[in-house]
C-alpha cells in the first residue's frame, strides 16, 4: 500500500470522497473541508492524500496550508505510512486534527515534537431539549452589513482556542454569509453572540465556530444562538448535526448537553514545535 498525493482536488474526490462518505460523522471535518476546497477557499499548496488497496481507498488526508493535516477515522495502522510518507516528500506540517487516537498516533511517528494539545469531543444531536430559561433577544441571518465585526469575532475565537493569531478570515465569513450560513444573537438591537452552521452534506450539518464576546457571557446568548443554529440546520434539511467541544471548557460542554447534543469520540488538535 502507497499514499498517492495530489493537488487536484476533484482527482482525490473521485478516489477518496465515497470512502468519506460512509460515516459522514465521523469524517465531518474533511467533508466539510473538501467543500471549501471546492469552492476556492483553499487553494495554495494543498495535499491531498489518500491509500489504495486492491485498487480501493482506504484511508485519506487533507492538508490546507498554514493549516495542520486533517485526519480522518482511517484506521490507525495506516497512520506511520503516512507520517513515513509526508517526512520522505518534506512536506511541512505544523500540526494534527483527527480522532484521538489517529492524531496521536501521527504525533508519535512525526520528526517534530508535540508542543501543545488540544482535547476534543464530537457530539451529536441526539433531541432538541426545552430551553433552560427565558434569553432576551432574537436570532436572525447574517447579512453583508455584519462582515466586518462577524471577521472579527472569527479571529477572537480562533485566538482564544487555538492560541494564535488566524490568518484574514474575511473570505471565509464573506463565503458562510453568502450561503446563510452564520446566525447572529440579537438583544436590544445589538450582535451579542454568533454561530455557524454547514449547509448539510449526506444530510450531515456541523455548529461551529460559537462565539459569544466575553462582555456578553454568563447570559444565556451562546446557548439561545445555538439551538437558532442547530435549528436552520435542520431546516435545512440535515438529518445529523454535530458539533464539537472543548473538553477544557467545562461551561460549553454542559450548555450543548443541556441542548440535546450527546458523545460520539474524542478528538485531538496537536502542534508541533
Amino acid at each position: 500500500m502507497t499514499w498517492t498525493f495530489t493537488s487536484d482536488v476533484e482527482v482525490f474526490a473521485g478516489a477518496a470522497e465515497p470512502w468519506l462518505l460512509r460515516d459522514p460523522i465521523r469524517n465531518t471535518l474533511l467533508l466539510t473541508v473538501l467543500r471549501g476546497i471546492r469552492i476556492g477557499l483553499h487553494t495554495d499548496d494543498l495535499l491531498l492524500g489518500r491509500l489504495e488497496e486492491d485498487g480501493e481507498t482506504v484511508a485519506a488526508a487533507i492538508q490546507t496550508p498554514p493549516r495542520g493535516l486533517l485526519l480522518p477515522d482511517l484506521p490507525v495502522r495506516a497512520v506511520p505510512s503516512l507520517a513515513a510518507a509526508l517526512i520522505e516528500a518534506e512536506r511541512a506540517v505544523p500540526g494534527v486534527s483527527g480522532p484521538l487516537a489517529q492524531a496521536e498516533a501521527f504525533a508519535a511517528s512525526w520528526w517534530r515534537p508535540a508542543v501543545r494539545r488540544v482535547s476534543e469531543r464530537l457530539h451529536r444531536l441526539e433531541s432538541m431539549a426545552p430551553p433552560r430559561r427565558p434569553v432576551p433577544g432574537a436570532a436572525r441571518t447574517a447579512v453583508d452589513g455584519d462582515r466586518e465585526l462577524l471577521t472579527a469575532w472569527f479571529a477572537d475565537f480562533h485566538l482564544e482556542a487555538m492560541g494564535e493569531r488566524p490568518a484574514d478570515q474575511t473570505p471565509v465569513v464573506s463565503s458562510r454569509i453568502g450561503r446563510r450560513e452564520l446566525v447572529l444573537w440579537e438583544d436590544g438591537g445589538r450582535p451579542v453572540a454568533c454561530a455557524a452552521f454547514s449547509a448539510p452534506i449526506a444530510a450531515m450539518s456541523r455548529i461551529g465556530p460559537v462565539y459569544t464576546p466575553p462582555e456578553f457571557r454568563g447570559r444565556g446568548y451562546g446557548e439561545a444562538v445555538t439551538r437558532a443554529a442547530t435549528r436552520e440546520a435542520l431546516d435545512a434539511g440535515a438529518a445529523e448535526v454535530l458539533l464539537f467541544t472543548d473538553l477544557a471548557n467545562p461551561v460549553s460542554n454542559s450548555v450543548y448537553q443541556a441542548i440535546g447534543y450527546r458523545a460520539v469520540a474524542d478528538y485531538a488538535t496537536i502542534a508541533f514545535g
